[in-house]
């Protein structure tokens, strides 16, 4: 796969996956006016435990898949991939159906210990778990396409899925609420029963992209050299292999927020703290903040879903420069993006709370915390994506399990003596600890070199000190007649003082023709369509 074919399919899926997140994100505002805090939290209890139940239910197998199609397409054994697709699809539709029926009849068991009616909790954690039921089959679908290199069905079929379930969410909360007479429970049971109905959405993208490129796909079994005779289960004892560390990648982000679950508010109330305060900072940290601060992550997401079967490709053609040449261009570009969004979160905590869910002191503290925590999220999704792609998989369990388990020791300790950022920091500690058992890895078994991405790694951090200067100096000056805590003002507020950040970030970054060595040609490209070109 090509430099620039790697960028295209990483922006085309950044692109999704980030109007995706961003739909996720706005959709808050008016979900947590109408449901309140109380809401969000009953939301928040049901949708961690279904997060991980559909990651186990993929097995990581759809992703696995995208690895696997994309090895073979390199031998040019592309019947082996199709035969794998259509078992994979049966396989995928039945382990769907069990991870429903076991959600569903352990939901009551998921909700003891809470501060809130574990009837409740349970009414709610058995709506959401219907999606089980059909968004296993749809991602692998994706992870087909993707393992052709194919990003456009899964970015578009993503977007279509968040709109479905957004409109059903703010809709059905709404009307059940101001017209049906219902309570906050039925109100939210139908905004989790929304992840359902967003996923027929999804689908049916997909099945549409199906008959529009099948014929495409077919050509290419007819180019097919047949030297591979493998059988079914052969193919899955080495999807397994693949699967299990994608598994614990996709629940990484889960577990840490379930550690959370089982140990924040027992922390919080030791110290003296009220279960309704408690569970009112459990619901800002998991809840209200996550959504801020995973945005940022998304473009993360988008490299590990393009790294697999890029990186894979040149790993199985022993084509070490490309690798490297990739590895380089990932960490800067990830780097790049990532942390001005997380450090202008930070510095922009206060306004951006308030315009997201009113003016809270609490909700800016922990926003203004846990942001920079988004770039530990983004390395680490990227650096156990490259571990996979270079068939180093099985040491992601090592590094997952390590940062748990710092994660749990760390919990209440840390939250008995800082309260709500006790748990921000054990969780950095926690995924830092993962990182470097990864950096280390791909150090030691692809032989890269971090040099380059170090010496850039301090020019980024140095124009993303410039950048925050110019918009801590513009967000100050702006404050002497804007109020953060309004919140129309709050957004001029954001959005005049990212414009003076963002500008002096990428004026320098053209200067010094930083940009140019992360993006190449597509820099030219697109000031050519804007015309700002000479």
């Amino acid at each position: 796969m090509s430099s620039s074919k790697l960028i295209r399919g990483t922006f085309i899926l950044t692109l999704g996956t980030i109007i995706s997140k961003m739909l996720g994100l706005f959709y808050v505002i008016p979900f947590t006016r109408i449901v309140g805090l109380e809401g969000t939290r009953l939301y928040q209890y049901s949708y961690i435990p279904y997060t991980i139940f559909i990651s186990i239910a993929t097995a990581g197998i759809p992703l696995a898949v995208s690895k696997f199609i994309a090895k073979y397409n390199a031998m040019e054994e592309y019947s082996v991939g199709r035969k794998l697709f259509k078992s994979g699809l049966v396989v995928m539709m039945c382990s769907g159906i069990v991870a429903f029926l076991v959600l569903y009849f352990t939901a009551p068991l998921l909700s003891t210990g809470k501060d809130l009616p574990a009837e409740d909790i349970t009414s709610v954690i058995r709506a959401v778990s219907f999606a089980l039921i059909i968004v296993p089959f749809m991602s692998m679908i994706r992870g087909f396409f993707q393992g052709h290199q194919s990003m456009g069905p899964s970015a578009v079929s993503q977007v279509v899925e968040q709109v479905v379930r957004i409109v059903f969410v703010i809709a059905g909360a709404y009307i059940i609420l101001k017209f049906l007479d219902g309570n906050t429970v039925d109100a939210v049971k139908a905004a989790t029963f929304a992840a359902f109905v967003g996923a027929v959405g999804g689908l049916a993208v997909l099945v549409w992209y199906w008959v529009k490129r099948k014929p495409g796909l077919d050509e290419l079994l007819e180019k097919d050299k047949g030297t591979v005779d493998i059988s079914l289960k052969e193919m899955y004892k080495e999807i397994l292999i693949y699967a299990a560390p994608f598994v614990l990648v996709g629940i990484a982000n889960p577990l840490f927020q379930f550690i959370d679950q089982i140990t924040f508010e027992r922390a919080m109330v030791s110290i003296g703290i009220s279960e309704t305060a408690a569970g009112d900072a459990f619901s800002i940290l998991n809840f209200q903040s996550h959504k801020l601060v995973i945005i940022p992550v998304s473009l993360a997401t988008a490299f590990s879903l393009t790294l697999v079967p890029s990186i894979t490709k040149a790993f199985v053609e022993n084509d070490r420069k490309s690798l490297n040449r990739q590895l380089n261009q990932t960490f800067q570009v990830l780097l790049f993006l990532t942390l001005p969004a997380a450090a202008g979160l930070s510095l922009l905590a206060e306004p951006f709370y308030t315009v997201f869910y009113g003016h809270m002191d609490l909700g800016t503290e922990v926003l203004r915390m846990y942001a920079p925590v988004a770039i530990f999220f983004a390395l680490y999704s990227v650096t156990a994506a490259i571990l996979q792609g270079i068939n180093e998989q099985k040491w992601t369990i090592l590094s997952l399990l390590t940062g748990l388990l710092v994660k749990f020791a760390l919990n209440m300790p840390l939250i008995k003596l800082f309260e709500t950022d006790g748990a921000i920091l054990a969780t950095t500690l926690g995924y830092g600890a993962a990182i470097m058992i990864n950096l280390i890895v791909i150090k030691i078994f692809s032989k890269y070199q971090f040099r380059l991405v170090v010496r850039r790694s301090f020019l980024i951090v140095i124009f993303g000190g410039l950048m925050l200067a110019a918009a801590a100096g513009v967000y100050k000056l702006l404050t002497g007649f804007l109020s953060p805590a309004s919140e129309f003002q709050s957004l001029i507020l954001i959005l005049v003082s990212a414009i003076a950040g963002g500008i002096v970030y990428f004026y320098i970054s053209f200067k010094t023709r930083l940009i140019y060595f992360l993006f190449g040609d597509k820099v030219d490209k697109l000031m050519g369509k804007l015309k700002l070109r000479a």
